[in-house]
């Protein structure tokens, strides 16, 4: 088993993300194994996320992006993403004014039951689904914000747009087992631990809180790196 991996391994290396590999049937004829010995070869590549395994599909290529988190970039999914060669796409699905939870408020510096405009989105990385979020904007910060995510998509760019300056002030990176919304959302057919990344995001550094999020992003399509500058 782990010869048909080692060798599918060093040819997935020259195959562009996406590419398909041949099917169980091609595989054992190549390699004179049977179903459960190429199943097993590719379930071994799949667990180091080197292939992803669609039912009645097939078996392709799989690329993961790194997601870099420095004090010194912005905390957006969407320059993240691009700047690591893919194409991002986020979609809003909720929008309103919820009261903020206590641990999410204490990181706002603000009272706990306060009204914030609440998001919740769903971010896809080449028309893959890889990130489930919600975001917590602090009151006065930006007006009809869902109006300007349906044309722009990027919250980053938005509060660009408003005269801010969103910086990463503090972030948290973490691995657990997504809620169940997350799961549907980021299409877990199965219990799969996954990436939990939480950001208090201000304007400037230093500078006052703007907002704070909470994601959770599929480990087989984002490797978070963590990068400490020296002060």
């Amino acid at each position: 088993m782990l010869d048909i991996a080692t060798v599918l391994q060093d040819e997935i290396e020259d195959l562009p993300a996406g590419a398909r590999l041949p099917s169980e049937h091609e595989l054992m004829r190549r390699f004179g194994a049977t179903r459960s010995t190429v199943r097993r070869a590719l379930e071994h590549l799949e667990a180091r996320f080197l292939v992803r395994r669609v039912h009645g599909a097939g078996t392709f290529v799989n690329r993961r992006i790194d997601y870099l988190l420095a004090p010194s970039l912005a905390p957006s999914l969407h320059d993240t993403v691009e700047k690591a060669g893919a194409v991002p796409r986020t979609f809003l699905l909720d929008a309103g004014t919820r009261d903020v939870p206590k641990d999410i408020a204490d990181r706002l510096g603000i009272p706990a039951g306060e009204p914030c405009t609440h998001l919740v989105r769903v971010g896809y990385i080449d028309d893959q689904p890889s990130m489930y979020g919600e975001e917590w904007i602090l009151p006065g910060i930006l007006d009809h914000v869902d109006v300007s995510l349906r044309a722009i998509e990027s919250l980053t760019e938005v509060l660009r747009g408003a005269g801010r300056n969103p910086m990463r002030a503090w972030s948290r990176a973490s691995t657990e087992f997504p809620p169940d919304v997350a799961a549907q959302r980021l299409e877990l057919h199965a219990p799969t631990p996954v990436w939990r990344l939480e950001t208090l995001t201000t304007d400037g550094t230093p500078g006052a809180p703007l907002m704070f999020s909470r994601s959770w992003m599929r480990q087989d399509r984002i490797r978070v790196v963590i990068e400490f500058e020296p002060n």
